[in-house]
């Protein structure tokens, strides 16, 4: 889990700072906004692969400390990341988001999102059957699969700007928002699922 997050702590700063450049360059609210969700992401990605850097050296009990702490505060940053969905979500939503792309990088995005989600939902079912374990592990699973969400969410969105005709898009309108809604609601339903046994474990750690 920590080499997977580490490959995708890069890739994660190649997109954000990619959609920054195009959000600067175009005064582009949506590739903004997508800039801030990747750099949370870079965020809380660093702070757990720092932090488990640093437990190789320490013992224990420490680690058991050090992790706590690193989990309330990569806590409160996926928080944020929850929220600052909001706009991007809503710009895809109303199918309102800026795509200059052809069938095939579209296809071809699919197939990475598919890959996304397929090893993202392993991690989460090896997860499950783990009844302790890395509890900063556990928090870069849940990541991942938000990750996958939005990827799926965006890969929607892409096919019906890619594909869509005036006379349509009345019609899609609500495909979108049905869709969009859904996944935001599963994504806050799982941060707040992962949030709830993160903070137990912690509690049961400290008594």
């Amino acid at each position: 889990t920590l080499l997977s997050a580490a490959v995708s702590f890069g890739c994660t700063a190649l997109f954000a700072f990619y959609n920054g450049y195009l959000g600067l360059c175009f005064h582009s609210v949506w590739h903004g906004s997508i800039c801030v969700f990747y750099l949370l992401l870079m965020v809380i990605r660093g702070i757990v692969l720092l932090d488990e850097r640093r437990n190789r050296t320490r013992p224990e009990a420490q680690r058991h400390r050090c992790r706590r702490q690193t989990f309330l505060i990569s806590s409160v940053v996926l928080l944020m990341l929850d929220l600052a969905l909001i706009v991007p979500i809503s710009m895809m939503t109303v199918l309102d988001r800026p795509v200059s792309m052809g069938l095939i990088p579209a296809i071809a995005m699919a197939a990475y999102t598919t890959w996304k989600i397929t090893m993202a939902s392993i991690h989460i079912a090896r997860q499950r059957r783990r009844s302790g374990g890395n509890l900063l592990a556990a928090e870069l699973r849940t990541v991942n699969f938000i990750d996958a969400l939005v990827a799926i969410l965006t890969l929607q969105n892409t096919l019906i700007m890619v594909n869509r005709a005036k006379a349509d898009e009345s019609a899609m309108l609500p495909v979108s928002a049905a869709s969009s809604a859904v996944i935001y609601v599963v994504i806050v339903a799982i941060t707040v699922r992962m949030l709830q046994k993160g903070l137990s474990e912690t509690s049961g750690r400290r008594a």
